[in-house]
C-alpha cells in the first residue's frame, strides 16, 4: 500500500504542480471572464444602427396601407417592443435580463433600451408611401436597384385585388409580392412584412363587419408566472436553469474524466518510450505501479471536479439560484465520476501500456472517444425524454450509465431511485471489468516493443495472462 500510495503522489505532483496544467485548467475560468467583460465592454460602446427608408405600397383595395403605415410608426414600433419585453421579463426570459443586469451593473429596467436595441436595432424611420395599382411597377423597381430618388426606398409591397374579400367562386384569399431591396437588415424586411400580414388580417375582420378591437381581446392570453409543484411546495419555474443544468453537470463530469484519463494515457506512453518504467518497475509491481497511477489521477480529476464544481456554485449563488440546485445532485456526480473516471481511467492506462508513442496510441484512442462523445449526441433526446426507453436503457450501459443517468437526475423528471442505485451497482461492475481487463494488458504491455498492437491483441494478451 505504502508503494501504491507512493506512486500516486508523485503521479499527482507531476501533473498539477507543472505550468502547464495550471495554465491549462485556470485559463479557461479565466477566458470566460475576459469574453464577458469583453462582451460588456462592446455593449456599453457600440450602438445600433438605425434604419431609414421608404416603403413604397400598392394598395388596389384600398384598405390595407393605412394599417400598414399606422404599424410602421416609430411610436407604435416602439410600443409593440415595450409589450414583448415585459411579456419577457414576466417569462423564462426573465432569466436572461438578470443576467445582462448582472453583467452590466445596470438596473435591469434601465438597461432594456440598450440590450433591445442590439438585439433588434434602433426603431427604424420608415416613411410608408401609397403609389397607385396603375404605376410602372418595373421603373419602381429601379430604385431598389439604383437608390435613386429624394428618399432610400427599402421595399415594394404589391396587394392582390383579392387579398381582403373574396373573389367570385374563390375559396381563398389573394396575396402580396414583397420586393425588397439588396442588403437591408433582415430584422427591417421581417417588420415590413409583419405590417403588411397584420394589416391585411385587419382589414378582412373590418370587411366582414366583425368587431376588431372585440376579437383581439378574445384572442389574447396573458402570460402568467409557471409555477412548479412539488413536495416542498411550489416554485417558480425557469426554463433557461432547466436546459443548462444537465448540460453543465454533464460538462463537468467530461471534462473532469477525459482531462485525467488523458494524463494516465500521456505519462504511461513518456515513461514507457523514455525507459523510466524501467527503473520504476525495480522498485513497485505492475500493478502497484497502475493502481497508483490510477490513484493519483484520480485526484487530479477530483481536484478539476472540485474547482469548476465550486465555480458552479459560486455563480449560482450571484444570481440567488443556489436554492433551485438539489445539493444531492453534487454526492450523485462524485459517484458518477468514480465510476466513469475508473472505467476510463483504466482503459487509458491499458492503452497506454500496450503502445510506443503517442501517435500510436490515436488508433486505439478512436473507439474510447466515440463511446465517450455518445452522451453528447444523446444529450438532447435524453433530456426531452428522460424516462423514455432510450434514456433508460442507456442508464445500464457501462461506461454511458454514468452520463446518462447524471442527465436524467439533472433533468426536470427524475428517474426512481432503484434505477440510480442500480446504475450505480452496474457501473461498479463494469468498473472491476475494466480493472480487470487493464491489469492483464498493463503485465504485459508495459516491457513490450515492437509492432503497435491493435484490439486483437489486446485480447490475446488478456488471454494470455
Amino acid at each position: 500500500m505504502d508503494k501504491i500510495l507512493w506512486v500516486a503522489k508523485r503521479e499527482f505532483l507531476s501533473t498539477v504542480a507543472t505550468k502547464g496544467f495550471l495554465l491549462g485548467i485556470l485559463l479557461t475560468p479565466v477566458i470566460m471572464l475576459v469574453c464577458g467583460l469583453g462582451v460588456k465592454y462592446m455593449i456599453d460602446n457600440q450602438e445600433a444602427p438605425r434604419v431609414e427608408g421608404e416603403f413604397a405600397v400598392i394598395d388596389p383595395t384600398g384598405q390595407v396601407f393605412e394599417g400598414v403605415a399606422e404599424y410602421l410608426r416609430p411610436e407604435t414600433i416602439a410600443a409593440r417592443r415595450d409589450d414583448k419585453l415585459q411579456l419577457v421579463k414576466s417569462g423564462p426570459g426573465g432569466a436572461a435580463l438578470q443576467f445582462a443586469e448582472a453583467v452590466s451593473g445596470e438596473d435591469i429596467d434601465e438597461g432594456i433600451e440598450k440590450y433591445t436595441e442590439l438585439a433588434l436595432g434602433k426603431v427604424p424611420s420608415i416613411s410608408t408611401v401609397e403609389l397607385s395599382a396603375g404605376v410602372d411597377l418595373e421603373a419602381e423597381k429601379d430604385l431598389l436597384r439604383k437608390g435613386s430618388g429624394p428618399t432610400k426606398r427599402l421595399a415594394i409591397a404589391v396587394i392582390d385585388e383579392d387579398a381582403v374579400t373574396l373573389a367570385d367562386g374563390s375559396k381563398e384569399f389573394g396575396k402580396y409580392s414583397f420586393y425588397g431591396r439588396e442588403g437591408v437588415d433582415d430584422r427591417v424586411n421581417d417588420e415590413l412584412r409583419d405590417a403588411l400580414r397584420e394589416a391585411i388580417v385587419d382589414a378582412r375582420v373590418t370587411a366582414k363587419g366583425w368587431d376588431l378591437d372585440e376579437i383581439k381581446r378574445a384572442t389574447r392570453v396573458r402570460s402568467a408566472a409557471v409555477k412548479t409543484v412539488t413536495d416542498e411546495g411550489e416554485e417558480d419555474s425557469n426554463e433557461l436553469f432547466s436546459v443548462f443544468l444537465p448540460m453543465a453537470f454533464l460538462l463537468l463530469l467530461f471534462v473532469s474524466t477525459l482531462t485525467s484519463g488523458q494524463y494516465i494515457l500521456t505519462t504511461t506512453v513518456e515513461e514507457k518510450s523514455n525507459r523510466v518504467v524501467e527503473v520504476l518497475l525495480s522498485a513497485v509491481s505492475p500493478m502497484q505501479l497502475m493502481t497508483g497511477k490510477i490513484v493519483g489521477q484520480m485526484a487530479v480529476g477530483l481536484s478539476i471536479l472540485v474547482l469548476y464544481s465550486s465555480m458552479g456554485i459560486g455563480t449560482l449563488i450571484f444570481f440567488s439560484a443556489l436554492g433551485k440546485l438539489k445539493l444531492s445532485l453534487l454526492f450523485y456526480l462524485c459517484i458518477f465520476f468514480v465510476i466513469a473516471y475508473f472505467i476510463l481511467g483504466s482503459v487509458m492506462a491499458a492503452i497506454g501500456a500496450a503502445v510506443n508513442e503517442m501517435r500510436e496510441a490515436q488508433t486505439l484512442m478512436t473507439p474510447v472517444m466515440l463511446v465517450t462523445m455518445t452522451p453528447w449526441l444523446l444529450w438532447m433526446p435524453i433530456s426531452q425524454d428522460p424516462n423514455g426507453t432510450l434514456a433508460t436503457i442507456l442508464s445500464f450501459i457501462p461506461p454511458i450509465n454514468t452520463f446518462a443517468m447524471l442527465l436524467r437526475l439533472t433533468s426536470t423528471a427524475p428517474p426512481p431511485m432503484w434505477q440510480v442505485w442500480l446504475s450505480i451497482a452496474i457501473g461498479f461492475v463494469g468498473v472491476y471489468a475494466a480493472l480487470w481487463f487493464a491489469a492483464k494488458v498493463f503485465r504485459i504491455g508495459l516491457l513490450m516493443y515492437g509492432k503497435p498492437p491493435t484490439f486483437g491483441t489486446l485480447i490475446r494478451w488478456v488471454r494470455m495472462a
